[in-house]
């Protein structure tokens, strides 16, 4: 049974102070948050923030809300090893990046879509006469429709021509 990231019994120090060499005491503020069993996770935050630091942070807030603010420093400091220079930013950027990528694929998905109905529309309704015998390729458009789609991280715009 653990009991804030030691075993009972058997005093085995958290996964911060077998980092930093000293003895883990019962009432150690690191230890519920950074178990023996995970020593990456201090050793990442550590690097990044400096233990001194994240005892100051961890003691500043309520309990409450202690987790997610560990959470916080180990997703940070992961970050921060894997690019040392935006961490997390550079993460949210390409995240943001792909997003509209994305969007702009689904903007041109749904103009086809628009188009499609719009054809089969056309096809559904359009009058026949017996000069061109109802020949859906000789039927001249009902509309053209032009669509601008601006969803460039530059503000440039994309056309897309959909002629009916």
């Amino acid at each position: 049974m653990k009991d804030g990231g030691r075993k009972q019994g058997a005093p085995s120090p958290c996964a911060a102070c077998k980092l930093l060499r000293r003895r883990c005491a019962q009432d150690c503020v690191f230890a519920p948050y950074f178990p023996a069993d995970e020593p990456q996770k201090f050793a990442n935050v550590h690097k990044v923030f400096g233990a001194s630091n994240v005892n100051k942070m961890l003691q500043d807030l309520p309990e409450h809300q202690r987790g997610d603010a560990v959470s916080s420093m180990v997703y940070e400091a992961n970050a921060r090893v894997r690019d040392p220079v935006y961490g997390c930013v550079g993460a949210i950027s390409s995240l943001q990046q792909q997003i509209d990528v994305l969007q702009t694929q689904l903007a041109v998905a749904q103009a086809e879509a628009v188009h499609l109905r719009v054809r089969q529309a056309a096809s559904l309704y359009s009058p026949t006469s017996p000069t061109n015998s109802g020949s859906p390729s000789q039927a001249k458009p009902i509309f053209d429709m032009d669509m601008v789609v601006d969803q460039t991280p530059y503000g440039d715009s994309i056309w897309i021509q959909v002629e009916l």
